[in-house]
C-alpha cells in the first residue's frame, strides 16, 4: 500500500534546518529497502497560489489554501506493506528531519 507521508513545520516552532544530510542519508535507506516512491520539500508557503475554477471563470489567490502557523514543507510517497511499517518509518522520519510528520493512506 502506498502512503503519503506530509512533513509539517511550524513558523512558530520551526525545526532544525541543519537536517540535510540526515534525510539525505534517510531517504537513500528508504530507496535500498524498497519503501521509497517519491519525496520532494515545498517552497516557503509565501510562493503558494490557489486556483479555484469551480465558477465561471478561474479565481487566482496568493499564498496557502488554510492560513495557519503549521505548514506543509515537504512530502515523501512510501510503498510500505501495512500502515504498522509505515507509521515506524514515520517515527524515524520525525526525528530526523525535526519535524511533526502525517501519514496517510492512498485509497
Amino acid at each position: 500500500m502506498q502512503y503519503l507521508v506530509s512533513v509539517i513545520d511550524d513558523k512558530a516552532n520551526p525545526g532544525s534546518t541543519d537536517q540535510r544530510s540526515a534525510i539525505s542519508a534517510f531517504n537513500e535507506r528508504l530507496i535500498a529497502e524498497g519503501y521509497w516512491v517519491f519525496a520532494g520539500g515545498l517552497a516557503d508557503t509565501d510562493t503558494a497560489t490557489v486556483v479555484d475554477n469551480r465558477g465561471e471563470q478561474p479565481v487566482f489567490s496568493d499564498g496557502p489554501f488554510v492560513e495557519s502557523k503549521e505548514y506543509l514543507a515537504g512530502v515523501w510517497v512510501w510503498e510500505a506493506p501495512d500502515l504498522d511499517v509505515a507509521l515506524g518509518l514515520a517515527a524515524e522520519a520525525s526525528k530526523v528531519c525535526d519535524r511533526k510528520i502525517e501519514v496517510r493512506p492512498f485509497q
